[in-house]
């Protein structure tokens, strides 16, 4: 329906000063129109933009108290060298990448040191070590970290037990492994109760670009999937919890709350990745999360490799387990890397690169 209506006809021819009139009327009345679809385009941009900045502001708003209520809390003593990381390692927005480790993964030659170089081959990636937090589990993936890295922080078991038992390697799905899973979840919870978003990113992810650039402005959460369905808002996209990006929010802690929660609902084999496939629809619905699912073809890995070497942003040797064969695959991946940035830009920009196929991951 045009903005403003014509009158209707009159029987009565108008003189020549109306007509006149309603001549120029018309005029103005077709400029209108043509500008309709201009004005309504800035109009939905301004509303759009003015909702992110009111939701960011209330978020900084709820960061702030959250952070004053920590700074009074008995309890929040043991996290105050934590906070001071997080905020050393943060971006201007408050986001830090975070990684964990143990002995074994930290071991020289082994995941740690293939992520760290990942960083320095990729395309602009090297200054993101800046904010990279690298979570500890035992004291000696801690003095390896520290040797190597800036941003360093020993996570201590629940209940003050002795952390030593974590340095080796956890097999996929033993008691132990779920064990740290769950303690992992647990720890990203209190970052957003810190009022830090965070990126986490399993240690055996490479990364190549920036992910960051993949993710919307207005997603609360954003999270790998083993096999993308090319819907970003599905909720039938299987979650992938080795990369994940949370904002901080007092809805998504209390998503986190949530989901750890509904642990005691299913069988104790199950880890955390699986619980999330199960309430993620829920939780989102109930809550009012935005959840985004990420491109394999951006942020892939072994389970659905992507084919082209000029989108990917991080490799993730996933459907894949035992460290040795996850050491072995990704020096293939960087060695690929190297001879895709080696190439000329011409040649680049032709395509035709592709990854080694996993050779010694199971499938």
């Amino acid at each position: 329906m045009p903005l403003f209506s014509e009158e209707p006809p009159s029987c009565v021819s108008p003189s020549h000063s109306s007509r006149s009139k309603n001549m120029a009327w018309k005029v103005r009345g077709g400029d209108m129109n043509n500008l309709l679809p201009v004005i309504a385009f800035f109009l939905g941009a301004a509303l759009t933009a003015a909702f992110v900045f009111l939701g960011a502001t209330m978020d900084v708003n709820w960061r702030f108290s959250q952070l004053a209520i920590w700074g009074r809390n008995e309890q929040a003593k043991p996290f105050a060298e934590l906070a001071e990381l997080l905020k050393n390692a943060s971006m201007e927005d408050n986001t830090v990448i975070v990684t964990s480790i143990n002995k074994a993964y930290a071991a020289p030659g082994s995941l740690l040191d293939l992520f760290l170089e990942s960083f320095r081959l990729g395309e602009g990636t090297a200054r993101l070590l800046d904010h990279v937090l690298i979570v500890a589990v035992d004291p000696g993936a801690l003095q390896t970290c520290r040797s190597v890295h800036r941003h360093c922080y020993l996570l201590q078991p629940d209940g003050g037990g002795a952390a030593a038992d974590l340095g080796a390697e956890k097999f996929f799905m033993t008691p132990d492994y779920l064990d740290m899973m769950w303690a992992r979840n647990r720890f990203q919870q209190t970052i957003l109760e810190l009022g830090f978003n965070f990126l986490f990113t399993d240690i055996d992810i490479m990364w190549f670009r920036n992910p960051m650039r993949h993710i919307a402005i207005t997603s609360d959460i954003a999270i790998a999937s083993d096999f993308f369905n090319g819907n970003p808002d599905s909720l039938h996209n299987l979650p992938n919890g080795g990369f994940l990006y949370v904002r901080s929010m007092n809805r998504t802690v209390e998503f986190y709350r949530r989901w750890r929660k509904a642990r005691a609902r299913f069988p104790a084999g199950t880890n955390e990745q699986q619980i999330l496939a199960r309430m993620q629809a829920p939780l989102t619905r109930r809550l009012g999360v935005r959840m985004q699912f990420l491109d394999t073809a951006n942020c892939g890995g072994f389970c659905q490799l992507s084919g082209d070497l000029r989108r990917v942003s991080t490799m993730h040797a996933n459907c894949c387990t035992g460290l040795a064969n996850k050491v072995h695959d990704l020096r293939n991946v960087l060695r690929d890397w190297r001879n895709y940035t080696a190439a000329p830009p011409e040649v680049q920009r032709r395509g035709g690169f592709h990854w080694t196929k996993p050779g010694r991951c199971i499938r």
